[in-house]
């Protein structure tokens, strides 16, 4: 992936926090906007076309929530919204989630886990941008639907290619059960929910990883590879 290519709309009214976001990305080569409202960071989004943004949910005059709402009726789905909300405030993350947000993160937030959300969302929207995905020691070619890992060619039924490279998608960050289910199986899966159990020992079968060092389990929470 080419970061320079990416575009990243930053909104929040603190502008410690646009500057601290701004200055992280753009020395990891994207390209940068930030507004200090929702307004404003509406009519940039119009012309900015950002692939994603960063949007806080308690702003003066248009908040966070009608901003989403909004740019996602005039956006569509060519971007990825995250949301910024207080770290308890569960409310504001699944009524953000219910109008289109794609993810969020509680404030205070480390730049190294807003950099992988950014990144995953990117992988997850605009996967034609690379299909060739290198993390650690695999290799996933899209185009192919083969996934190599140390240099040896995985068989995998198309299931198991679909979580692995759903995991890979958005390694380092814990995947839950149900959102496994939702991404691999669907939303109409009535099966049982072990089948995730299943499907993740087999993949550890498969790539030799007995001691569950690279698909970690991350106890109460879900899974996450660890390339």
């Amino acid at each position: 992936m080419q970061t320079e290519q990416i575009r990243v709309l930053v909104v929040d009214d603190e502008e410690s926090i646009t500057g601290f976001i701004r200055m992280g990305l753009k020395a990891k080569g994207y390209a940068v906007e930030t507004a200090s409202d929702g307004l404003a960071g509406l009519r940039c989004a119009q012309s900015f076309r950002p692939h994603v943004v960063v949007l806080d949910v308690m702003m003066p005059g248009m908040d966070g929530l009608e901003t989403c709402r909004e740019i996602k009726r005039t956006l569509g789905t060519a971007v990825s919204v995250i949301l910024l909300t207080a770290k308890g405030d569960v409310e504001d993350r699944v009524h953000g989630l219910d109008i289109g947000a794609d993810d969020y993160m509680g404030k205070p937030f480390s730049f190294t886990e807003l950099l992988a959300r950014i990144q995953a969302r990117v992988r997850q929207t605009h996967p034609d941008r690379t299909d060739v995905l290198a993390a650690g020691d695999f290799v996933l070619d899209d185009g192919s639907h083969e996934v190599r890992y140390r240099g040896e060619l995985l068989l995998l039924t198309p299931t198991e290619y679909n979580l692995l490279n759903h995991l890979l998608i958005n390694r380092g960050l814990v995947q839950s059960k149900e959102r496994l289910l939702e991404k691999v199986w669907g939303y109409d899966f009535d099966g049982e929910a072990n089948v995730v159990e299943v499907y993740i020992r087999q993949l550890r079968e498969k790539i030799g990883d007995a001691s569950r060092s690279v698909i970690r389990t991350v106890r109460g929470f879900g899974y996450k590879v660890v390339p």
